[in-house]
């Protein structure tokens, strides 16, 4: 599986679209990537060239992206970069997607709060018990098996 993954900083261009499709969920937005460099003659931060990006999000990352982000916001993207190159009406076009595998805010803009998204419920599979992972005092751990941090298995 070679791939090319990216991590790209910027803003959300456009309004996140939300679809429901028969695949599952599915977003999509518009990500400016700016340069910025530091002009030695204006003494200051100057911006360079835009790069847009088109993100897709598909299943629970989709759901989250409708209800997270809004147009402005700084953000941080990982995910597989797909470049296409096409024909339209006789001329070239290049278009950069980034199918998504995690989506976030730049922190050093600003203040976030992280809510947990609460899972779909799901008849068939049963609840499953929480596993024991003490070791019973007295008893040595079996080979192979994880201690806790800082814990050397008894012997």
């Amino acid at each position: 599986m070679n791939e090319t993954m990216v991590c790209a900083v910027g803003r959300v261009a456009t309004q996140p679209v939300y679809r429901e499709l028969a695949s599952g969920p599915s977003a999509r937005f518009r990500l400016a990537v700016t340069a910025r460099y530091w002009d030695r003659e204006k003494s200051g931060w100057t911006d360079g060239h835009t790069n847009f990006f088109t993100v897709w999000a598909n299943r629970q990352l989709a759901t989250n992206v409708g209800a997270s982000l809004s147009l402005g916001e700084p953000v941080v993207v990982q995910g597989r970069l797909k470049v296409r190159t096409e024909v339209r009406e006789g001329q070239n076009w290049t278009s950069a997607d980034i199918d998504a595998v995690a989506i976030g805010h730049d922190l050093a803009w600003g203040t976030s709060a992280f809510r947990r998204a609460g899972k779909p419920e799901t008849a068939s599979a049963p609840a499953q018990p929480e596993p024991d992972w003490e070791t019973p005092a007295g008893r040595p751990a079996e080979a192979g098996t994880r201690q806790p941090s800082g814990q050397a298995a008894l012997t």
